[in-house]
């Protein structure tokens, strides 16, 4: 989800911690250590790491730095192979037609359960070496002055890697700013209890 479209979806993070001055003339350097690794010419069914807001091929940020004014932007690029279970189906049918004939030819009435499992790990992975990983882009913006982060994204898989990556990158932890979250942050204390006695309302 780019920053920059008409509109979007964003999920909004605090650091809990307080950032480590020093930190900030690393971030490059961290951004690079955990950079998005492209997987077009192996079998692996997923990737993820950063690149830059300007041009998602780019992991050295050639194309321009991170630092925005008084922000930090980049991007979290995610790759992710995925066969469709009719086409998995489809390979590994033709596959077993052609080993039950051969243990036919050998005199067995049979393919047993492990040759099976094993026929079909190797047809999936014969399907992953063709198949295009699908990249997806989710873009990040990190206020220095708040320590606040909007992330592209509301998906419960973009928000997850996000939140574990950036942790591993920078040493930092993070927490959604959900309405619950603000409402305590502007009330205090004195309106947890309230908070926890509502209860969801339909309306139709």
């Amino acid at each position: 989800m780019g920053i920059m479209s008409a509109s979007g979806s964003f999920t909004r993070y605090r650091i809990v911690e307080d950032v480590p001055k020093g930190l900030w003339l690393q971030i490059q350097d961290r951004l690079a250590e955990d950079r998005f690794q492209e997987i077009d010419d192996t079998a692996d069914e997923f990737a993820y790491g950063w690149v830059s807001i300007e041009d998602m091929l780019d992991t050295q940020w050639a194309s321009g730095t991170p630092f925005k004014g008084e922000y930090i932007a980049f991007s979290l690029r995610l790759d992710t192979r995925r066969i469709p279970a009719a086409v998995m189906k489809k390979h590994y049918n033709i596959a077993l037609k052609e080993a039950m004939a051969k243990a036919k030819e050998q005199g067995r009435k049979f393919v047993g359960r492990e040759a099976k499992k094993e026929l079909k790990d190797n047809v999936k992975l014969w399907l992953l070496r063709q198949t295009l990983p699908v990249p997806a882009v989710f873009d990040v913006v990190w206020n220095m002055g708040s320590n606040r982060i909007l992330l592209g994204s509301t998906q419960n898989t973009a928000r997850t890697l996000f939140e574990e990556l950036f942790t591993k990158s920078f040493e930092l932890h993070l927490e959604p700013l959900t309405p619950y979250y603000l409402a305590v942050n502007l009330g205090g204390e004195k309106v947890i209890e309230k908070l926890d006695d509502y209860e969801p309302a339909i309306y139709v």
